[in-house]
């Protein structure tokens, strides 16, 4: 990592980094104009405060910002199946790490749900389209275990069914995904066959699979894996008020739903590094000009 304060308000030219020796580098600045998805070039108001800020986040955490760094280096390029079992593998030796199980040990523990919904997913077909409705409202539809196999059911059919030209994916209630469901981290017994659960059970490459016909529609929390599988999609639509965020790190976790791959894949690894180091939310709007998003809703 670099910190860079330009001494005027020009901007080098964009060849102006050897990219392949930097990860991350934060500059001084009011606009992102001249950070691009090809460069690790960061502006921010204060560089200083926020390098600190990082600084912190690497010091608590780092094995997992290690190897998130090395696996962002060596997954660019690389085929989307080789690139998944690539992070599995990553997450999967982070969750028999210690900074996990601090993590776990000192949690907060979820609340139980008042009411566990009998269906996880609501299906809708009209003609041509599928409507898939995420539906566990009450907790900001978290992704479980149960929600990952009902969705990975419910995309075999369009991907068997060519009839079916058009899949929206959304969510009830006030949320897309507020991310992997708190209450069942740290319950694998196995981490071999997790990790093959996670690459065999994987909704991300379904969702690559069927191209152009996937539309998500983002509404308020994205978090962890409420962005990082939609960002397979081929189209994400964003309402007002929506917001991102990829925490993964406070757990001493990487993104394991994906997210090392997809997100990259839109954003670049150099934007996805900093979402991670920095834990920052993301809006709608800066969502929209790094491209994490395709369209914001008026």
């Amino acid at each position: 990592m670099a910190l860079w304060e330009p001494p005027n308000s020009s901007f080098p030219p964009p060849d102006w980094l050897p990219v392949r020796n930097i990860d991350l580098v934060i500059a001084a600045g009011r606009s992102e104009d001249e950070s691009t998805e090809n460069q690790p070039l960061i502006v921010v108001p204060d560089p200083l405060e926020e390098l600190q800020r990082i600084d912190t986040e690497l010091q608590r955490r780092p094995a997992a910002a290690g190897i998130l760094v090395r696996l962002l280096r060596a997954t660019a390029g690389v085929p989307l199946e080789t690139a998944l079992e690539m992070e599995s593998l990553a997450y999967g030796t982070l969750l028999g790490g210690i900074d996990f199980k601090d993590w776990l040990r000192y949690r907060k523990r979820p609340s139980p749900s008042r009411t566990v919904p009998t269906d996880p997913l609501f299906l809708e077909r009209s003609d041509d389209r599928l409507v898939i409705t995420l539906n566990d409202p009450e907790r900001h539809n978290a992704y479980s275990a149960r929600m990952r196999d009902a969705l990975v059911e419910a995309l075999a059919v369009p991907l068997a069914d060519d009839s079916i030209s058009a899949v929206e994916i959304t969510g009830a209630g006030r949320s897309l995904c507020s991310g992997a469901d708190l209450g069942e981290f740290g319950s694998a017994s196995d981490l071999a066959a997790a990790h093959l659960v996670r690459t065999q059970q994987h909704v991300g490459r379904a969702l690559a699979a069927l191209g152009e016909r996937v539309h998500v529609r983002a509404h308020g929390a994205c978090i962890g894996a409420g962005i990082e599988i939609p960002a397979f999609a081929s189209r994400i639509t964003a309402a007002p008020g929506t917001f991102f965020r990829l925490p993964e790190l406070q757990m001493g976790l990487i993104p394991g739903a994906g997210g090392c791959v997809s997100i990259p894949r839109r954003i670049g690894r150099f934007r996805t590094l900093y979402m991670v180091l920095s834990g920052m939310t993301v809006r709608a709007d800066r969502a929209l000009r790094w491209g994490l998003i395709d369209t914001l809703e008026d």
